[in-house]
């Protein structure tokens, strides 16, 4: 039996790096050399025991490239999704605990949830794809139906799921818009494609963000929290908000009768289906979409990237590159 290195989650939901038996084959599964991985705000969570089904000793991490019979693959993260395609079934969960999860030397999972790497994407731009991408995807084009021409706004621009929603739109055709806490990140995203930014830490945001931009078709977000309501104001008749978090807590109460007058759709989303995920990597890859990183680090490093990723600073994902 062989060793290899991880980081897993130790006794206090505390990240920790060890040594641990590396997996062996077994029939239906696949043991892949993971190349690189990439953190998610879920990593972030668990950490901080917000996270249900978490098991010590677990290894994490959700995203990861690397190599199965000498090929180039990204896993889907998204396991066991059920057999409807509206919504995930009972045993869904995503990959990196409970399960083991990417942020090893190797790990082993089930042949079907392995696709080829997009030709055009390096190992490290592979990794950070799958999760965000499928989120993107399924919320903006699966539940959303946002179409070329259509005037989309994507909240808080900067994160992984909120980029390549953005990307997604750019590459759709669609007048993209975005908004932020920080101006620097506004304007990174104006220069790969979106029209304009607002700052939603400015006292009445909404209403000129609103002027400016005469309304929107379709609003992708991951906050929730006390803007919502300001999000489905700014939505045009037959408008369609999808959102796939809450980092900002919950709801406060909506005007119904904007909801129904206006013909506006609420949409909930997680993940994606292997459906979702083999259009989101056709699409990426018809599109040439390269995902943004932000910083790479190294798995010994881990402490740094989880600190980076809590603090909120980054534009684009945070890869770890397992050579280095």
């Amino acid at each position: 039996m062989s060793s290899m290195k991880a980081v897993i989650i130790g006794p206090g939901n505390v990240a920790s790096q060890t040594q641990m038996i590396a997996p062996e084959a077994v029939k239906g599964h696949a043991v892949v050399q993971l190349t690189a991985s990439a953190l998610n705000h879920r990593d972030v969570w668990i950490t901080k025991g917000q996270y249900p089904g978490i098991k010590e000793g677990a290894v994490m991490g959700s995203d990861g490239c690397g190599l199965y019979r000498g090929k180039e693959v990204i896993l889907n993260p998204g396991l066991a999704w059920g057999l409807s395609e509206a919504c995930q079934g009972d045993q869904f969960r995503v990959l990196g605990v409970p399960d083991n999860g990417t942020f090893a030397d190797f790990i082993s999972i089930p042949e079907e949830y392995l696709l080829p790497k997009p030709v055009h994407l390096s190992c490290l731009e592979a990794a950070a794809l799958p999760l965000a991408g499928v989120t993107a995807y399924r919320s903006l084009i699966s539940r959303a139906k946002a179409k070329a021409g259509e005037r989309v706004l994507v909240t808080g621009i900067g994160g992984g799921v909120a980029l390549m929603a953005m990307q997604f739109a750019v590459a759709l055709h669609c007048e993209v818009y975005v908004t932020s806490s920080d101006q620097e990140k506004i304007k990174k995203a104006v220069s790969m494609g979106a029209m304009e930014g607002a700052l939603y830490t400015d006292e009445g945001w909404h209403n000129d963000f609103l002027n400016k931009s005469g309304g929107f078709d379709v609003i992708i977000d991951g906050s929730c929290g006390s803007s919502f309501p300001l999000l489905l104001k700014m939505l045009r008749a037959g408008g369609r908000l999808a959102f796939y978090g809450a980092t900002a807590g919950s709801i406060p109460p909506i005007n119904p009768q904007l909801v129904f007058w206006k013909q506006l759709s609420i949409l909930g989303s997680t993940m994606g289906s292997p459906s979702d995920f083999q259009e989101m990597v056709d699409f990426v890859t018809l599109h040439s979409i390269v995902p943004v990183i932000d910083q790479v680090f190294s798995l010994q490093d881990a402490g740094a990237a989880f600190r980076r990723m809590a603090e909120g600073r980054q534009f684009g994902k945070i890869v770890f590159d397992h050579s280095i």
